[in-house]
């Protein structure tokens, strides 16, 4: 609890934990409905390395519609038009095919995030009803009368605040401080991996729009090529990373060499262990995603394993959908617990059939790897990827797109804009 005296004061009629994807469409998409909302970001910029950079095409079309693709086109990016296994040799085959897509943008942008962040706060300072406060770190909720109404936080300058509001809505991840105090705890599933990430030089013989999967004994790695650089997902058991880090950096270069020796010669660009950052991969859910005044969305609701890389895109279309059933409660300053739990029916199919998908693929292709017994995916699969090419838009449309697609309600919709984008992180 905090025991300061609160000197600031403040209310709004939305209060958002998290400036991230999901916490900035929200606050975008509900300024754009004329609720007022706040958003409370407790870093003091969006800079911070190996967070979801994956712009998916769903995500890109709903940028066209809400003015800014045009924009988002100019930032410094890459592009992923498949996913493909090596098979032997220089051959690989085709998994996901992200072209097959009917789809303004048949491919996975690969974007820096905090590019992404600070479009979307760019946007909502166009918007006179957004607010967006960096350095504002969330201490606890306020609950009075049976229900949330609002958040206490800490300011700038360390000084206690708080923001009532008729709505608090937490986008601030799957260690949530919201969702804690709020006593609501998610289900958790086995995962059997953990992930490290690392990026080294990019050559110009490297290919520029596919991501590969590296497998080799009881690990693999997945390449990402992005704008100047490789970014590498080092997959391995959960729980080794205390014995990975005391094996010490030159193990850990020979562990990729070996996987990669295509990358032999540039894995001398790891100075330390301290240039590859672990991930705690979890995989979890809500069986509620609210309490009366306080609404659960992104990973703060479901953390979704990095396998399919899906889920940055379900946090954004839980925005969506949460900006489009809610905006009028709001407007009227009132939002009942049956209207939040509408947020939650609308997307609960696609997070567990995505959920559900990640754990099949977890036992049937990432154990096998770990494990040693195979080095992709099943013959089965790959035979039938042989014959029927086609078949490879199944996987690209489930993670390019998704099982329930958000479109920006018609509130949100703007015209083309290709302002520039001014630099927020300052």
């Amino acid at each position: 609890m905090l025991n300061k005296v609160i000197v600031v004061a403040e209310r709004t009629t939305c209060v958002v934990v998290g400036g991230g994807p999901a916490g900035m469409v929200l606050g975008l998409l509900l300024a754009r409905a004329g609720v007022e909302v706040t958003v409370l970001e407790k870093h003091g910029d969006f800079l911070r390395d190996f967070r979801g950079d994956t712009v998916h095409p769903s995500t890109l079309r709903l940028l066209d519609e809400l003015g800014l693709g045009e924009r988002f086109g100019r930032l410094p990016q890459s592009r992923l038009d498949e996913v493909a296994f090596p098979i032997g040799g220089d051959r690989q085959i085709v998994v996901a095919d992200f072209r097959r897509l009917r789809t303004p943008h048949p491919y996975v942008a690969m974007v820096p995030q905090w590019d992404l962040l600070n479009l979307l706060a760019d946007a909502g300072a166009a918007e006179p009803t957004f607010t967006l406060r960096m350095r504002a770190e969330v201490t606890e909720l306020i609950r009075e009368a049976g229900r949330v109404q609002g958040v206490r936080y800490l300011g700038p300058d360390g000084e206690p605040r708080e923001i009532r509001a008729d709505l608090t809505v937490a986008c601030d991840g799957r260690w949530s401080i919201a969702r804690r105090q709020a006593e609501l705890r998610p289900r958790e599933f086995p995962v059997p991996i953990d992930a490290w990430w690392f990026r080294l030089p990019r050559d110009p013989d490297d290919d520029p729009a596919g991501l590969t999967p590296r497998a080799g004994q009881g690990r693999f790695a997945v390449v990402i090529p992005r704008e100047g650089y490789l970014q590498i997902a080092y997959i391995a058991r959960k729980g080794t990373d205390a014995e990975l880090r005391a094996r010490g950096i030159e193990a850990f270069r020979r562990d990729i060499a070996e996987l990669a020796p295509s990358f032999a010669d540039r894995v001398g660009a790891l100075a330390s262990m301290d240039d590859v950052k672990h991930l705690d991969v979890r995989l979890n859910r809500l069986d509620r995603w609210h309490v009366d005044g306080l609404l659960c969305l992104g990973d703060a609701a479901h953390a979704m394993s990095p396998v399919g890389g899906v889920g940055i895109n379900l946090a954004v279309q839980d925005a969506v959908a949460a900006a489009t059933l809610l905006a009028e409660p709001l407007r009227r300053g009132r939002v009942t617990p049956a209207e939040l739990a509408a947020v939650r029916t609308r997307r609960l199919l696609p997070t567990i059939l995505v959920q559900r998908l990640q754990r099949m693929m977890h036992r049937g292709m990432v154990e096998p790897i770990l494990d040693g017994r195979r080095a992709g995916p099943p013959r089965a699969v790959l035979a039938l990827l042989r014959r029927v090419p086609a078949v490879s838009l199944l996987p690209a449309y489930l993670i390019g797109v998704g099982v329930r697609p958000e479109h920006a309600p018609p509130f949100a919709r703007r015209p083309p804009s290709g302002a520039a984008v001014p630099d927020q992180t300052g």
